[in-house]
């Protein structure tokens, strides 16, 4: 192979990895709405001093928002949206460290407020 690019015509060919096509995969994320209904819960965390930071990661099947106390640690919940299950239970669930769903449904904002019984725990103690 010549990858001198004196043809032009070898250099300038690039070659998918085998069994990938990025076209073909549609990728999940949160939209803007989404996003900034969890940011503004982890702003609050954060300012109580229960979290410090967090991971995105947008996969072909769902959307996750991973928090963490420390940094090298595992995350202490996941804000998922799933919207295969979007017709069945909700496409949005906070999942605990262990794996525990803690809650699930249609709507973010109800799912969310999972975290003011933790922030309002945080405030009188």
């Amino acid at each position: 192979m010549d990858f001198s690019g004196s043809n032009g015509d070898s250099a300038s060919n690039l070659l998918p990895f085998p069994g990938s096509r990025p076209s073909d995969m549609p990728i999940v994320s949160f939209d803007r709405h989404e996003l900034s209904q969890i940011l503004r819960i982890y702003g609050r965390m954060v300012a109580a001093g229960e979290w410090r930071d967090y991971a995105i990661d947008m996969l072909k099947d769902r959307a996750v928002f991973s928090v963490f106390r420390r940094t090298s640690e595992m995350p202490m919940y996941r804000v998922e949206k799933n919207p295969k299950l979007a017709r069945k239970q909700g496409a949005y669930q906070v999942v605990a460290a262990g794996g525990l769903i803690l809650k699930r449904g249609h709507d973010l904002a109800t799912v969310l407020g999972v975290f003011d019984k933790n922030l309002k725990r945080t405030e009188i103690g």
